[in-house]
């Protein structure tokens, strides 16, 4: 699974990566957490990319109420074309989530010791995922959830999902909305992981009140 990550890097660079014109946030989190309104990036109808601020937790738009989105901060490629909650949002709402990293916890007989998965010098990349709108009783949530695959040789020592990552050149493939179908199989195929590192930090980053440096040490 994917339960918590960070973005670090600056406005200026999100931007310049992404190509987008302008941020809803310019804020550094070293410690995002299931519940938050977190940063995507998505698709508008003239075919222009935007930047956004999404609730963490997919709120499918035939529930009857918010709880269920904490049951639903990541979705299994596998069965992506299958679920209810997913499949409609899988064709028509994609996005990309920017990360500088996240967090995966391995079991140990001393109990779960964290590590920071990462590109080197905490690049920018982005997580694949899908997106929602919701309305209920006056309410409206935009939402999202995070797409998980079967880990990788590395990763697996540590925890047996991953989030999928698109690579940069795959961003607009991804988002293009006159594409309903893609194959999320065709994206797994892109070694997004070949250059990511596995660093071992201090336990502060399991408290997700804590966002400062020290998460990373």
């Amino acid at each position: 699974m994917c339960g918590r990550y960070n973005l670090i890097a600056t406005g200026q660079q999100i931007m310049d990566h992404f190509r987008l014109l302008s941020l809803p946030t310019d804020n550094l989190d070293y410690n995002i957490a299931p519940g938050q309104k977190i940063l995507a990036v998505v698709q508008l109808e003239d075919a222009s990319n935007r930047a956004v601020n999404l609730h963490w937790g997919l709120i499918p738009s035939w529930a009857k109420d918010r709880a269920i989105s904490k049951h639903l901060i990541n979705a299994r490629a596998e069965t992506l074309t299958e679920k209810p909650s997913f499949k409609n949002a899988y064709r028509h709402r994609r996005c990309l989530i920017p990360a500088t990293g996240f967090f995966e916890w391995q079991s140990t007989q001393t109990g779960k010791r964290p590590y920071h998965i990462h590109k080197p010098d905490n690049a920018l990349f982005a997580f694949a995922g899908v997106w929602e709108h919701w309305e209920h009783d006056q309410e409206t949530v935009y939402s999202c959830t995070i797409i998980t695959t079967v880990a990788n040789d590395n990763v697996s020592s540590i925890h047996d999902r991953m989030p999928v990552i698109i690579t940069s050149d795959d961003y607009s493939r991804w988002l293009d909305k006159k594409t309903a179908i893609v194959k999320i199989a065709d994206f797994l195929a892109a070694d997004a992981y070949h250059d990511m590192l596995i660093t071992p930090i201090s336990t502060r980053v399991n408290n997700p009140m804590h966002n400062d440096e020290g998460c990373l040490h």
